[in-house]
């Protein structure tokens, strides 16, 4: 099995803030062991030194949390220095690292620009929207200090794209969303389904989000970015890119988009594998980094059965006409029918409102492109 990506948990689940919906603090909650700890030197070289190893022409370290840089800078520049002593086929590399620009500095703006860390940073639309969810451990606001280090990653060259949380609140505002991060030169969005924690009937959290506001926001955001499309000045938003790619016969790198789960290697600070950030729970535990072979993930029962309940589609889905396109959405969105035990995503109706007002417009962008 060649490996391609690795999500490193460098700080566990630990973080300088409390977002009010944040999944892994749930994830955390409902393991024996929560938090993790920091993730020591050791455990990080076996990590490289297996990953490289395991690795084809090309491997990405993608460092995510809780925080990733409370582990502090130090530790980054032993995994750059890991990285060169441990390539010796000249595979090449990638890094990758989501924050909430809480901590970012000038210091850290350098590192990343010096060895090509593309960045995501994790901001939640406007002002009020951003800060009604991500608060600091205080409680207070943080968007005012997270435009700072945006502003930072700008002035230093520094890539990096913006990761936003959809939830009801933000769902009903996608066009001042849209003009906002426009005017900003955010170039680069990626939106993700704010989750509802692991194992509740979903919709019943005041952030969560329904299936009709996501229906209506994807709309409403795709007709804003067709405009600008048809114009050449669109931003690149990953999921309608990958939907046009499916059309065009491209796969998809998103991997909600793919139909199927596939075991993703997140490692834990303390070592332990699991195969996707939102079921790093005791149950789906594949081993650890410093103790197991890399190939031993993908191939212990407990991956198979992760992958397996992935292909189990209702047949109302599979006889969909959106689902070329759907693929039934993220696991992590689905509900089981206990009598058939197949899976329907709880975001179907929205997806449906979506594809029926705006496939004919994705594929006739497909068939440009195609052309």
């Amino acid at each position: 099995m060649i490996l391609h990506t690795i999500l490193i948990k460098p700080a566990s689940g630990l973080c300088n803030m409390r977002c009010s919906y944040c999944f892994y603090c749930d994830e955390m909650d409902k393991r024996e062991e929560g938090v993790r700890g920091m993730m020591s030197m050791d455990t990080v070289k076996n990590l490289i030194k297996k990953a490289m190893r395991q690795a084809g022409d090309e491997i990405c370290f993608a460092f995510q949390g809780g925080e990733p840089t409370l582990r502090g800078l130090d530790f980054f520049r032993e995994v750059i220095r890991l990285e060169e002593r441990f390539n010796r086929r000249g595979i090449r590399v990638i890094n990758t690292l989501q924050t909430n620009g809480f901590a970012i500095d000038g210091e850290w703006c350098r590192f990343f620009k010096e060895h090509d860390f593309l960045i995501g940073v994790s901001v939640d639309g406007t002002e009020e929207l951003h800060d009604r969810y991500r608060h600091d451990a205080a409680g207070g606001p943080t968007y005012a200090r997270v435009r700072k280090a945006v502003d930072l990653l700008d002035r230093y060259g520094v890539a990096y794209n913006i990761l936003t949380v959809v939830t009801r609140q933000a769902a009903e505002h996608a066009e001042e969303i849209y003009r906002e991060y426009k005017k900003n030169g955010w170039h680069y969005q990626q939106y993700i389904v704010c989750l509802d924690p692991a194992g509740e009937e979903p919709g019943n959290r005041e952030y969560s989000l329904t299936p009709e506001a996501y229906g209506t926001f994807l709309t409403e955001l795709f007709r804003l970015w067709e405009k600008d499309w048809r114009r050449g000045k669109a931003p690149y938003i990953r999921q309608f890119e990958n939907y046009i790619g499916i059309l065009a016969g491209i796969p998809p790198e998103s991997c909600e988009q793919r139909g199927t789960c596939s075991v993703q290697c997140v490692a834990e600070a303390d070592g332990r594998a699991y195969p996707c950030d939102f079921y790093a729970m005791d149950e789906y535990c594949l081993g650890n980094y410093n103790s197991s072979r890399i190939g031993d993930f993908f191939e212990n029962e407990t991956a198979k059965h992760f992958i397996g309940e992935s292909l189990k589609h209702e047949e109302e889905c599979r006889e969909c006409r959106w689902f070329r396109l759907c693929r039934n959405g993220c696991h992590r969105h689905r509900i089981r029918n206990e009598k058939t035990g197949l899976y329907k995503n709880y975001f179907c109706d929205g997806y449906r409102m979506f594809f029926e007002k705006c496939a004919p417009r994705i594929k006739e962008i497909a068939d440009y492109l195609r052309k």
